[in-house]
């Protein structure tokens, strides 16, 4: 019964309520890079859609996500904070988030600070590649765009 109530708790109000509020759902017309990415054990999936201006900062952003509601609630801080960032930054949000899950590391810095909601998560391993799917597909299409300008 204990395993049941922590799992209860993990699904926290303030996690429900950013699930049920996500920014920027849907496609982009036009995107400038756009990767789907696929949690293998839990079968989430996440389609990014990124537009940039000449300097690398995001400009547009479009997220389409079928996950639980710890990557909805990820999805949502992140689609709330990514316009206006660069490649540098994002990958540095995830690199910490991953971080505060799998070696139970700080949280990430501002403006994704309020992954801290996402720490109980720590425990349950089988959900982190949910948590950690948004930011990695932006960071793989910001990846994208950095080598189309290098091209």
């Amino acid at each position: 019964m204990s395993g049941e109530t922590d799992l209860i708790k993990l699904y926290s109000a303030r996690i429900l309520a950013l699930a049920a509020d996500m920014p920027r759902v849907g496609r982009l017309d036009a995107p400038s890079a756009s990767v789907k990415k696929r949690a293998p054990l839990c079968g989430s999936t996440v389609t990014v859609d990124i537009n940039t201006d000449d300097q690398g900062r995001i400009t547009d952003y479009a997220q389409d996500v079928k996950a639980c509601a710890l990557g909805q609630a990820a999805a949502s801080i992140v689609g709330a904070n990514i316009i206006g960032l660069t490649r540098a930054e994002v990958t540095q949000a995830r690199d910490a988030l991953r971080h505060m899950l799998k070696d139970g590391g700080p949280v990430p810095p501002a403006p994704f600070d309020g992954l801290e909601v996402l720490q109980p998560a720590r425990d349950y391993k089988n959900r982190h590649a949910s948590i950690l799917l948004t930011l990695d597909a932006s960071v793989e299409a910001l990846d994208e765009l950095a080598k189309q300008s290098c091209a």
